[in-house]
């Protein structure tokens, strides 16, 4: 029987999003009171405002849901031949239909601050397109229609969405396959010892030492005594046991029983069947004839070879010319003809390469060998596209499938030098190509619900043992699915992505809660708010030995700093090192602590009430 799925916390986040999974209960105790009146505080009360929602698939109407639960007032612009449309109404959001979003529609929804200083009716705006462009294009229309709107945008392009912070100032950056591929890969793996999340605007991983790329981060755990492990320590008597926070895992060799086909394969693939039996009878006649011209025409064999291939391949020369000559000359002539019709032949293959494109890269793409124990991943789109990185990072034996050859997944199989069979993955030849009924997992995660279900199915009767995970946004049909049929776990991109919209939305404090045996750690960012008792202080005085360490600083409008422990030199750009510089209002703080510790930070970095007021 395999082990329960999830055993630990394993929570993802969005660049500068939020924690979309919580601990279960059983491992996890209670918060204590201080934290606990500390979180509220730091959340405050909603101001009932609204929050404006743009997209038309199926992730706007899972983040319209999770808004309307949550309370907030929501205004959702929704392209009208959305089929989500009618939906997302009977969810009781403000609905406007509309093709192209403008600067006056914008204003209708509530983006409209005025000039006086008085805020828009709307305080959050959530731009869920498909399309990067379409969304760099209103964040900055709506940033220039008001400076203080909180904008929230989900970008595909992870390089473009690092630069949205200094084009836009106050933008939370959520990309979905980021936030997506971890979870599953860990399904893929039914592996649990690695904790993904993005913090202090790095895309960080935290687990083993022994699985975590150097240089390390900072150590989280001493887990030398496995029932009391020591948290935050300075120093180390068993380093590659220790729990670590790094930027990515150890590179690991890939074992080469799973490998691309090659030119060699390709061409194994091109000489098919009808070419070899086309060949073995011109072989026939050109052997045979030999025969005939040597035995009844009383002519040596070398010259009867030559007249016999001459008159087989159409490609002989006037034996007058050669009457003469040595019979391995006239052999070789042969040769050289024939060379010169396979040299016309690729000059014509050149010219209708666009013709034959397509079936040169099914070829190459192919899979080589008969691999076995890896994992197939159906879909490679741009959460299969980092799925496939991930995996190769994990130094685990893949297979691509997918039916478009011009698919993101497929160019970065191409650079990981991951084979790819293209075709249906719902098609049982295909499925076979990939080497399903051999693998250890399979991944069904193309756009499609149905596609996905019956690549399932297909790979459930293949190989009855291996573990399946599907990607379903239809939530009822999942769970009726992984019942009934029981094919195995179910994940949702729009599901993963809701949640930490929703955080982002709301300004919340997010966090991710890293296992340490018995206890707990917990990664999150802080923000220094004015008249706090953390104004003025330097980083080293916050910091608690075990309870809790800050990791780095990013001050108002200036990108993170990862160097607060580096020397006390000054940097060569004249800056104070980080450590040396005193903390001032609006500064974000990156911190791993206990949760006494965090709580005791909160408190630290959360506005003082005047005596006045009280």
């Amino acid at each position: 029987m395999r082990r329960p799925r999830w055993g630990k916390s394993v929570t993802f986040f969005g660049n500068n999003g939020a924690s979309t999974e919580s601990p279960p209960d059983s491992e996890e105790p209670s918060p204590p009171a201080d934290l606990t009146a500390a979180a509220t505080s730091a959340i405050g009360p909603a101001d009932g405002r609204r929050v404006v929602v743009c997209g038309s698939d199926r992730t706007m109407l899972r983040v319209t849901t999770e808004l309307v639960s949550s309370g907030e007032r929501v205004t959702a612009i929704v392209n009208p031949d959305s089929r989500h449309y009618d939906r997302i109404k009977e969810l009781g959001a403000n609905v406007m239909g509309a093709r192209v979003i403008s600067e006056s529609l914008l204003r209708r929804a509530g983006v409209d601050a005025a000039d006086d200083g008085t805020p828009s009716t709307a305080r959050a705006l959530v731009l869920l397109d498909n399309d990067d462009v379409h969304n760099v294009h209103t964040a900055l229309t709506a940033r220039d229609m008001d400076p203080e709107l909180r904008i929230v945008v989900q970008m595909v392009n992870p390089r473009l969405g690092k630069h949205m912070n200094r084009l836009l100032g106050d933008c939370v950056v959520i990309n979905g396959p980021s936030l997506a591929a971890p979870a599953f890969v860990s399904d893929a793996l039914e592996d649990d010892e690695l904790t993904w999340l993005d913090l202090g605007g790095r895309r960080l991983v935290a687990g083993q030492a022994d699985l975590i790329r150097e240089p390390h981060l900072t150590v989280l755990a001493d887990t030398s005594s496995s029932a009391t492990p020591t948290l935050l320590p300075l120093s180390s008597s068993d380093p590659d046991g220790d729990i670590v926070l790094g930027t990515g895992v150890r590179t690991v060799w890939r074992s080469r029983d799973v490998r691309p086909a090659g030119w060699f394969m390709a061409l194994r693939d091109i000489l098919d069947s009808r070419v070899r039996k086309i060949a073995a009878v011109m072989a026939f006649l050109i052997v045979a004839g030999t025969g005939v011209i040597h035995f009844f025409g009383g002519i040596e064999w070398w010259r009867a070879l030559y007249l016999a291939a001459g008159v087989v391949t159409s490609a002989g020369i006037d034996d007058d010319k050669f009457n003469d000559a040595q019979p391995w000359v006239k052999v070789s002539a042969v040769l050289v003809q024939l060379t010169g019709i396979v040299l016309m032949a690729l000059l014509t293959a050149v010219v209708v390469d666009s013709l034959i494109g397509a079936r040169l890269s099914r070829l190459i793409g192919g899979v080589r060998g008969r691999p076995r124990n890896h994992v197939v991943v159906c879909g490679l789109g741009t959460v299969g596209s980092r799925v496939l990185e991930i995996l190769t990072e994990r130094g685990v034996a893949v297979v691509g499938v997918d039916q478009d050859d011009e698919a993101p997944g497929v160019q970065t199989a191409h650079r990981l030098k991951i084979p790819v069979v293209v075709g249906d993955s719902s098609n049982e030849e295909t499925l076979r190509s990939a080497g399903v009924q051999r693998c250890q997992s399979v991944l069904a995660i193309t756009d499609g619900d149905i596609t996905n279900l019956e690549c399932a199915i297909m790979a459930r009767d293949l190989n009855p043992d291996a573990w399946i995970t599907m990607r379903m946004f239809d939530h009822d049909l999942a769970q009726r699915v992984e019942r009934r049929l029981g094919l195995g776990h179910s994940r949702s991109v729009s599901m993963l992505v809701a949640p930490a919209v929703a955080a982002a939305v709301a300004n919340r404090r997010s966090q991710v809660t890293v296992p340490a045996g018995r206890r707990v750690l917990l990664l999150t960012e802080v923000t220094v708010e004015p008249g706090s008792i953390a104004v003025g202080k330097r980083m080293g005085e916050l910091d608690e030995a075990g309870g809790l360490r800050v990791l780095a600083r990013q001050d108002l409008g200036e990108p993170w700093d990862w160097t607060p422990t580096s020397g006390r030199e000054s940097r060569p750009n004249g800056r104070v090192p980080a450590v040396e510089r005193e903390l001032q209002a609006g500064d974000r703080l990156a911190v791993a602590g206990t949760r006494s510790g965090l709580a005791r930070l909160l408190m630290a970095t959360r506005a003082q009430q005047s005596s006045a007021s009280s």
